[in-house]
């Protein structure tokens, strides 16, 4: 990656590595559809503001509406409404290693949806960085009968995210990040709101100082910013080596953790982490390996 690829990368590993606490934090207050619609359409006002001072180019051809409109369900409405409602009934960190399966899913579909090998060595490394994920939350698989569910809920969400980056990779190659991101969370947002509707109009919410100031993080750096930054690198890396974001976000929130709650990490945990950072590493030096050999051979 060069320097502002790995800029991004490591940006949205951060970010990303601290929305699970904050939706964590927020479903307590708001109802999980309503959270959710309303960060997204926060994000998106943000987004069009940006648009329009930058006087952003729209979309020109009907394929790429399509799939805009279609990457706003796959992508924000339907898997955030899963996660949101999961994060009701399992924790934070066992939403973040159920959902780390992503790049390996990721690696199975890209050769189906792109007609392109994933590197074996890039392969072996995720399976490696898995297992150390599972080693690291070991104490939180445990499942009762409602969190069962919600690790349905999730991996369900996972699933959608992992087809949504390999489609992204093919349909969006030449649409602006902002403006495509905008839209997005716009039809996204339209889509949990209906949800609220149907499913939560019965619910109040408690807007605390708490749940205000996690739902201003969701929008503005959870979504606007990260989604942004997301499909911008996308369109220069393959979706399996953007996907091992999954990999490192529950390090970060068990650090995270650590730090804000001071809880004590085992030298198991060190080892554990220092394994998927390495694993990811060699993912994201794959495919450059990759093309090295096939340019000697040519």
């Amino acid at each position: 990656m060069r320097r502002s690829q790995l800029f991004a990368y490591i940006a949205l590993c951060l970010i990303w590595g601290s929305t699970w606490m904050a939706v964590h934090v927020i479903v307590r207050y708001v109802p999980p559809f309503r959270a959710a619609a309303i960060r997204f359409l926060l994000a998106a006002a943000l987004l069009f503001a940006w648009v329009m001072f930058r006087k952003s180019e729209w979309p020109r051809e009907g394929r790429q509406w399509k799939a805009i409109l279609v990457l706003g369900f796959t992508v924000i409405g339907i898997p955030y409404a899963l996660q949101f409602w999961a994060q009701q009934y399992i924790t934070s960190s066992l939403s973040a290693v159920l959902f780390s399966a992503l790049p390996l899913t990721v690696a199975l579909l890209t050769p189906l949806m792109m007609r392109r090998t994933v590197p074996r060595q890039g392969v072996m490394a995720m399976l490696v960085a898995f297992g150390g994920l599972i080693l690291l939350l070991s104490t939180d698989l445990k499942f009762a009968s409602r969190e069962f569910w919600g690790g349905i809920a999730v991996l369900g969400s996972m699933f959608g995210s992992a087809w949504s980056a390999v489609y992204a990779k093919l349909r969006l190659r030449d649409v602006d990040p902002v403006v495509s991101t905008a839209f997005q969370l716009l039809i996204g947002a339209i889509g949990l709101f209906w949800a609220t509707w149907a499913l939560e109009s019965h619910r109040h919410a408690d807007w605390s100082r708490t749940a205000l100031l996690a739902l201003l993080f969701l929008a503005t750096f959870g979504s606007a910013t990260a989604f942004a930054l997301y499909y911008w690198l996308l369109k220069h890396v393959q979706p399996y080596q953007i996907s091992t974001i999954n990999l490192i976000i529950p390090v970060v929130a068990v650090l995270e953790g650590s730090l804000i709650e001071h809880e004590h990490i085992p030298l198991m945990m060190i080892v554990a982490m220092i394994v998927v950072l390495g694993s990811v590493a060699v993912v994201l030096r794959a495919e450059a390996e990759t093309k090295t050999g096939e340019a000697v051979s040519a």
